[in-house]
C-alpha cells in the first residue's frame, strides 16, 4: 500500500472523535468523518512506519444504522456527520468512544451514564456564518464551509440544529446584499467587504444578536439591512445589532473595530433560574437547554458547598461560578478573556451575588497570585486541555475534591493520567450530550485525593 493508492473498505470502527479505521489486510488506515459501517473508497494520503491515512472519497454503501437526514443540505455541509444516524444510535457511538479512552487509563470508576439533550434539533444559540461563494465566481453565498473545502461555502438557509429565526436572518441577509452586489472578502487576494455574519439567540428569553463581520475596505450604508432585519417575522426578538471591522489576514472573527448598529450590546439567557447578560464575543455554551442538564451534573459532583472556597478555572463568563457560589462561603473564577470576566462580574451583580471574584488573566500565570485556599476545584478548560505546568500547580493545591468538565475526551484523559500520577482517583464520571448530530460529546468526571 502506497501514498495516493485508491481503496475500498468498509468501516469496521470510529474512534473519537471522528477517526474511521478500515482494516485491508494486515494494514490499518484511517479515515475521518466516516460513520460505522459505511462501504468506502478513499486514497491513501499519508504513510508512515505505524500509521497509515485516507481521505475519503465516496460513500459506496450506507451503513446499515443510517437513515434519511432531514437537512437538504447533509453531506455537502461540514456541520452535522452523525445527522443520518438515529439519535439513539449517536448517543451509544459517544459513550462507546468516551469509555474506551477512560478506561485504557485501567483504573476502577463509577460510570453514571450519558445525558441526551433536551433538545435534537433547533438547539444551537449561537452560530458563525461564512460569505464567500459555492463555486469560483459563483453567486453569493452565506452559510458553512463544504465539507472538506477552504473555500466553498454552502448556504445553510433550512439548517436544522438551530431556531428558524436563524434562517430567516441569513435569508434576509444574503438576499439584501446580493442585490446590492456588495462583494465578499477574498482569502486569497484578501480584497472584498462581507467577512461573517454571527448570530447568537437566547433559548429563554428568545432575545437576538446579530453581528455582521466585514473589512474597512469599503463603506457601505447598512441602514437598509438592519431595517429588514427588524421588519422580520421572527419567534424571538432582535435586541442588538453590531458591525464589527476586521482587517486581519486570518480566516476568523476577529476584532479591529465594534460598532453598536441599534439596540443594546448583548442579549440575555437564563441557565438554572440565573441570568446572564451575553455579549458578541463571550463564551457560552451554545446548547442552553443543553447548559443545564451539564450544569446540574456539576452541582451534584462538587455535592456540599457551604462555608466553602471554590475555585472554577477556565472559567468564562462565570456561570458555574455563580451557579455554586450561593451558599458557597466564595467563589473564584479565573478566565483569560478579560470581556468575558467583565461580563462574569456584570452578571454576578445581576443575579445578586455577592461573594464571587472574578480574575482576567492565564490560569498558568495567575495561580501563583491566588490567595485563598480553595476546598474545591472546578476546571473547564479549552479543547485542548490544560497546560501541563498550570496543571501541576493546579495539584499542588492539594484539594481533596476536583471536578473537571471536558469538551475533548482526549484531552481530558491524557489530564486525568497525571491525575492519577500525582496520587487523585477517579470516583464518577457521565457524559452530556450537548451537540446532537456531530461527534462532540462533554464529559464531566469528579476526583478525590486518594489520602482524602
Amino acid at each position: 500500500m502506497k501514498k495516493k493508492d485508491i481503496i475500498e473498505g468498509v468501516i469496521d470502527k470510529v474512534q473519537f472523535p471522528n477517526k474511521g479505521i478500515i482494516h485491508i489486510d494486515d494494514n490499518k488506515v484511517i479515515v475521518k468523518n466516516v460513520i460505522e459501517g459505511q462501504k468506502i473508497k478513499a486514497r491513501i494520503t499519508k504513510k508512515r512506519k505505524n500509521k497509515i491515512e485516507g481521505k475519503a472519497l465516496e460513500i459506496l454503501e450506507r451503513s446499515p444504522l443510517e437513515v434519511e437526514a432531514p437537512c437538504k443540505d447533509f453531506g455537502k455541509c461540514g456541520g452535522c456527520l452523525y445527522q443520518s444516524l438515529p439519535y439513539e444510535e449517536q448517543l451509544k457511538i459517544k459513550e462507546r468512544q468516551v469509555l474506551e479512552l477512560i478506561d485504557s487509563l485501567g483504573v476502577d470508576y463509577e460510570y453514571e451514564g450519558i445525558v441526551s439533550s433536551p433538545e435534537v434539533f433547533h438547539y444551537r444559540n449561537k452560530m458563525e456564518y461564512s460569505f464567500g461563494d459555492e463555486y469560483i465566481d459563483g453567486p453569493l453565498a452565506l452559510g458553512m464551509h463544504k465539507k472538506g473545502s477552504f473555500y466553498d461555502i454552502v448556504t445553510v438557509d433550512d439548517c436544522k440544529i438551530v431556531s428558524d429565526d436563524f434562517n430567516k436572518i441569513l435569508k434576509s441577509t444574503l438576499y439584501h446584499f446580493s442585490e446590492k452586489n456588495i462583494p465578499y472578502y477574498a482569502k486569497k487576494s484578501h480584497e472584498g467587504y462581507l467577512r461573517h455574519m454571527v448570530v447568537r439567540r437566547a433559548a429563554k428569553t428568545k432575545e437576538i444578536l446579530v453581528n455582521l463581520v466585514t473589512s474597512s475596505q469599503i463603506n457601505v450604508d447598512l441602514n437598509q439591512w438592519i431595517k429588514e432585519l427588524l421588519n422580520l417575522n421572527l419567534e424571538g426578538k432582535i435586541v442588538s445589532i453590531l458591525h464589527t471591522i476586521n482587517d486581519d489576514l486570518a480566516d476568523a472573527v476577529k476584532v479591529d473595530d465594534i460598532e453598536l448598529l441599534y439596540g443594546q450590546e448583548y442579549f440575555t439567557e437564563e441557565i438554572l433560574g440565573l441570568k446572564f447578560n451575553i455579549s458578541a464575543f463571550s463564551f457560552f455554551q451554545t446548547n442552553s437547554l443543553g447548559a443545564e442538564k451539564l450544569y446540574s451534573v456539576v452541582r451534584k459532583y462538587v455535592g456540599e458547598t457551604e462555608n466553602k472556597v471554590i475555585f472554577d478555572l477556565y472559567s468564562g463568563t462565570g456561570t458555574i461560578t455563580q451557579m455554586l457560589a450561593p451558599v458557597a462561603k466564595k467563589a473564584v473564577g479565573v478566565e483569560i478573556v478579560e470581556e468575558a470576566v467583565e461580563a462574569a462580574k456584570d452578571n454576578a451583580k445581576l443575579n445578586g451575588l455577592t461573594n464571587c471574584e472574578f480574575i482576567a488573566g492565564d490560569v498558568l500565570k495567575v495561580i501563583d497570585d491566588l490567595t485563598d485556599k480553595p476546598d474545591i476545584i472546578v476546571l473547564d478548560p479549552p479543547r485542548d486541555g490544560i497546560n501541563p505546568k498550570a496543571l501541576n500547580k493546579i495539584i499542588d493545591f492539594s484539594v481533596d475534591q476536583i471536578v473537571y468538565v471536558s469538551c475533548k475526551p482526549t484531552s481530558l484523559v491524557r489530564d486525568l493520567e497525571v491525575f492519577l500520577s500525582r496520587g487523585y482517583e477517579i470516583k464518577k464520571v457521565s457524559c452530556v450530550d450537548m451537540f446532537p448530530h456531530t461527534v462532540h460529546v462533554e464529559c464531566v468526571s469528579v476526583l478525590y485525593r486518594a489520602d482524602s
